[in-house]
């Protein structure tokens, strides 16, 4: 007998990580055009943590009761009418624009799913979409070409710690901004690290005496006006997170939002990963029971790469 409930992340109304539960609620089912998912794993977002907080109420508003999540992998259990691109038994990656990954099994558009290649883990796949494709806007939008020198922030996160590779293998040398034990990870992959903290654009002027072309600001705090008084281009500055010293300063704000076909950015992304040349660090697992901590986690934003629930039964 199929089940007709599953368990999905809720909050009820605004607020921190108390609001966050796990409730039982009816489970997905095919529809026409749509394929449902059993997620085996659905990473987790700072933009997620945001929408629950209600800082972004006006741009993004919570509907309660509410769900989350945008990525996830898994494998397809149903396919609706019209669906010809996916079977059951395909794994796949995807992403959800209903908030609802964070569940044992999600519905979306056939469109919004890439196969997943065999030799990228289930924990990769569900931590590629909104970092990964934001990464590649970020980079796309600071036009980098070999010879050039760019500047990352929060370069051993989510969204940094892909952006930097992509910037490298545009031909630029690159910046990592992070903490000092992210350090030997980014020179592992060809960025030269540099701390953040007091004294900072001492440190960046010392590393690239020559200048710094491009700046791709993955935190938000004052890293926007450091860009443009070390004389990077606002043209050649694009922020994921501070919108308001973006208007001020006519720096880009481009990211996941303005990708046109996401679908095939997913695509290229995860066949860079299965050849061994894009790395997508995975910090920590938790099961979906304990999205609490999770988040409290990533709130603390110190974390390298992603964080990742595992919503399946069959997941350990």
């Amino acid at each position: 007998m199929v089940d007709e409930t599953m368990r999905a992340v809720r909050f009820e109304r605004y607020g921190g990580l108390d609001e966050l539960h796990v409730a039982e609620v009816a489970r997905r089912r095919a529809a026409p055009g749509r394929v449902v998912v059993e997620v085996v794993a659905a990473s987790i977002n700072p933009g997620e943590a945001s929408v629950r907080e209600g800082r972004l109420q006006e741009r993004w508003p919570a509907h309660f009761p509410e769900g989350e999540g945008s990525d996830f992998a898994g494998v397809v259990t149903e396919v609706g009418d019209g669906v010809i691109s996916v079977a059951v038994g395909a794994e796949v990656i995807g992403w959800s624009e209903e908030r609802a990954s964070h569940a044992e099994a999600v519905s979306v558009p056939a469109g919004q799913l890439v196969p997943k290649p065999a030799g990228v883990s289930f924990e990769v796949a569900g931590s590629l979409y909104v970092a990964g494709v934001t990464a590649w806007a970020t980079v796309r939008s600071v036009g980098l070409k070999p010879g050039h020198t760019a500047a990352v922030s929060a370069a051993a996160g989510g969204v940094g710690s892909i952006a930097v590779q992509l910037a490298r293998r545009a031909g630029a040398t690159v910046i990592g901004i992070a903490g000092p034990a992210s350090a030997d990870w980014l020179a592992s992959i060809g960025v030269t690290p540099v701390a953040y903290g007091e004294g900072l654009a001492e440190r960046l002027r010392a590393v690239a005496p020559q200048g710094i072309n491009a700046f791709i600001d993955c935190f938000g705090g004052g890293y926007i006006d450091l860009a443009v008084d070390l004389g990077v281009p606002t043209d050649r500055i694009d922020t994921i997170i501070d919108w308001s010293a973006a208007q001020r300063t006519g720096a880009k704000i481009e990211g996941l939002a303005t990708v046109e076909d996401p679908a095939a950015v997913l695509s290229e992304l995860a066949a860079l990963i299965a050849a061994g040349e894009l790395v997508v660090p995975i910090a920590r697992t938790y099961p979906l029971e304990q999205v609490q901590e999770a988040y409290a986690e990533l709130e603390q934003r110190h974390t390298r790469g992603k964080i990742v629930l595992l919503p399946a039964r069959r997941s350990s």
